[in-house]
């Protein structure tokens, strides 16, 4: 054998080429600089304007450049802390590796009282930050007010959405404090609707479109700059009712009743979607916002009434006790 060893057989490719190592590490650089380029260039197509939502959809109510707001705060609170640790963990990786001190074990630090307290109070910081932030603007969304220009009992069940317009609409009689459709509905909801609502609604299916877009699913409609309020209910199992560009989505559970407030902004039509795995055809239960003009929003519901939708349609599970319990101690 030689001293160098340059009779030891050497690897073969393909061929019974020599095979070398050096080649590959030519090629990371181009490796990596292609990768950048693609991850670049993917950004290519969005608007360095949204860049700042993050992602998010553009808001179409009041209530959503706080949601907006909130989401921008956490992730600005996230990246520093990232910067941060990664900072941290680079700079151990440059300044304290091996083949630069040349020691085999480092000094081990014990029982160091201001770096532990530095690492436990400092999470407690940034978690308390951010549960006074969620909690104050989460207060402030879920506010109801005495007497919404507009009510809407959305009723989730498998696999589409039903919409109960709690309004007074000519020619249409009834009433929905009284209405044995709404009799699931705790009654600090009923006491807001307005005085002998007779009301229209619309009952969805999966195999409905929207005739300007061609989206899936049954569309609600809502007016524009006027505050409506969503009374939510479901007739089997639990959904979710999320509006994408409206930034807030909130379940939809039976035996209990939630509900939230929105004035929508802009006109158009918006996607809306089952944020919740309910069943089979979970991705089928789809429909569309449209929002009007006030005028127009009359208009329709006219129209609803013409086409005999009148009435309400049943609105889900009967309150169980306990919520039943809990809405007593709300009141």
């Amino acid at each position: 054998m030689s001293p160098n060893g340059s009779d030891l057989p050497r690897s073969q490719g393909a061929g019974g080429t020599p095979t070398s190592r050096r080649p590959m590490r030519r090629k990371l650089p181009q490796v990596l600089t292609a990768g950048l380029i693609l991850a670049t260039a993917t950004g290519c197509s969005y608007n360095w304007e949204d860049f700042p939502r993050l992602g998010m959809p553009t808001p179409v109510t009041e209530e959503a450049p706080r949601i907006l707001s909130l989401w921008q705060g956490s992730w600005a609170a996230a990246l520093v802390t990232g910067v941060l640790v990664w900072g941290l963990i680079l700079w151990s990786v440059v300044f304290h590796r091996r083949t630069r001190t040349k020691v085999e074990v480092p000094p081990q630090t014990r029982y160091n009282m201001p770096i532990e307290a530095l690492y436990t109070v400092t999470p407690l910081i940034i978690v308390s930050v951010l549960f006074y932030f969620t909690a104050r603007d989460e207060s402030e969304l879920l506010k109801l007010s005495s007497k919404p220009a507009h009510t809407v009992n959305v009723v989730g069940y498998q696999w589409s959405w039903g919409f109960n317009y709690v309004e007074n609409v000519p020619g249409v009689q009834g009433d929905a404090k009284t209405d044995k459709n709404l009799a699931a509905i705790p009654d600090k909801f009923l006491n807001d609707f307005p005085e002998n609502a007779g009301g229209v609604y619309d009952a969805g299916i999966p195999g409905d479109r929207n005739p300007q877009t061609g989206n899936p699913g049954p569309t609600l409609w809502l007016p524009l700059g006027e505050k409506v309020r969503f009374v939510l209910t479901s007739r089997d199992v639990i959904h979710s009712f999320w509006v994408v560009p409206f930034l807030m989505k909130q379940d939809v559970i039976p035996g209990h009743t939630n509900s939230f407030e929105v004035t929508p902004t802009r006109e158009g039509t918006f996607l809306g979607k089952c944020a919740e795995l309910c069943g089979v055809d979970h991705s089928r239960m789809l429909f569309n916002v449209k929002v009007v003009s006030p005028e127009r929003y009359q208009q329709h519901l006219k129209e609803l009434a013409e086409k005999g939708q009148t009435g309400y349609i049943p609105s889900g599970i009967e309150q169980t006790d306990p919520a039943r319990n809990a809405e007593k101690n709300q009141l």
